[in-house]
C-alpha cells in the first residue's frame, strides 16, 4: 500500500484503492482516511456507504450539506480516531440486489485481510450510511456475522421495501426500489423482504442510531420509526433522533444544526468502540 497523501487536517488519505474485481463490472474501489498514528496502534474502522437511490452517487459524498466542509467530514472522523473507508458498490443499473450488499461484504473482507498493514481493528467496525446507503448499511449491520459489526449510524434511510410509505409504492415498476430489486417489489415479495432491514431485525443486533427529518418528502420518517420499534422489541439497543424541520439530505436545516447532527452521530460511533 502507498503511504498516501497528507491532508491539511493531519490525516492520511488514499484515493481509488481497488478492493474487488467483479466479473462483468467495473473494478470496485474505496477511499481511505487514516489517523496519523503508528502501525502498533490499531484504530477502529468506520465503513461509509453513500446514498443516491441505489442508482447513482459517489463513494466520498456524505450528502449535499457536507460537500463544502473544510476539513471534509471524513477527515474529521479520521481525526477523531477512526480509520475511514468510503466504498463503491454496484448501482442498480449495473446489478440488482443483493449485489450491492455483497460488495460491502467484499470490502469488509478486503479490509480484514489488510488490517495489520493499515493499522485497523475490523473487530471494531461501525457502518455509517445516508439514504440508500443507510438502507444498505442497516442490512449489513443486521446480517453480517464474521466479524459482527459494533454498530450503525443511519441517516434518513428506507427500512421497508414491502409496504407503501410516503412516496414509495410497492407496485411501481419504475421506482428506485424496483430498479434495485429488478422488479416491482410487490411482484417479488420474498426478494423485497430480504432487502428490508425491518424484516432482518433480530435479538442481539448491534446498536443503531437512526436519524431522520420530520419533514422528509423522499423517505417517510416512518421507516426509521418502525425500525426503531422493531429493534426495541427484539430487544436490541437503538436511539431514534427525529430532526425537527429537516427534509431529506438535511435540507431546511441551518448549517449549525447540520453540524450538531454530525457531531452527535460521530460521538455515538465513538461510544461504540471506546
Amino acid at each position: 500500500m502507498p503511504a498516501g497523501a497528507r491532508h491539511e487536517s493531519g490525516v492520511r488519505e488514499l484515493r481509488g484503492v481497488p478492493y474487488a474485481d467483479v466479473e462483468g463490472s467495473r473494478p470496485l474501489e474505496l477511499d481511505l482516511w487514516l489517523p496519523d498514528a503508528g502501525r502498533d496502534v490499531l484504530r477502529p474502522l468506520l465503513l461509509f456507504v453513500h446514498g443516491g437511490a441505489w442508482r447513482r452517487g459517489r463513494r466520498g459524498d456524505m450528502g449535499p450539506r457536507t460537500r463544502d466542509w473544510s476539513p471534509p467530514p471524513f477527515a474529521r472522523i479520521a481525526a477523531a480516531g477512526f480509520a475511514v473507508a468510503c466504498v463503491d458498490y454496484r448501482l442498480s443499473g449495473e446489478a440488482t440486489f443483493p449485489a450491492p450488499l455483497d460488495d460491502l461484504r467484499a470490502a469488509l473482507h478486503w479490509l480484514g485481510r489488510r488490517s495489520a498493514e493499515l493499522g485497523i481493528d475490523t473487530q471494531r467496525t461501525v457502518v455509517w450510511g445516508e439514504s440508500a446507503g443507510g438502507h444498505l448499511a442497516s442490512l449489513l449491520a443486521l446480517t453480517h456475522a464474521e466479524p459482527p459489526l459494533a454498530g450503525a449510524v443511519i441517516w434518513y434511510a428506507p427500512s421497508d421495501l414491502t409496504t407503501a410509505r410516503g412516496p414509495f409504492a410497492p407496485d411501481d415498476a419504475d421506482s428506485p426500489e424496483a430498479l434495485l430489486l429488478g422488479a416491482a417489489p410487490a411482484t417479488v415479495p420474498e426478494r423485497a423482504r430480504a432487502a428490508s432491514p425491518l424484516a432482518q431485525v433480530r435479538p442481539g443486533a448491534p446498536p443503531f442510531l437512526l436519524v431522520h427529518g420530520d419533514e422528509d418528502t423522499m423517505v417517510a420518517r416512518s421507516h426509521s420509526q418502525s425500525l426503531a420499534e422493531a429493534l426495541e422489541t427484539a430487544p436490541s439497543p437503538v436511539e431514534l433522533c427525529t430532526v425537527k424541520g429537516a427534509d431529506h439530505g438535511w435540507h431546511g436545516l441551518p448549517d449549525s444544526r447540520v453540524e450538531e447532527v454530525f457531531t452527535h452521530s460521530l460521538a455515538f460511533a465513538q461510544g461504540l468502540v471506546s
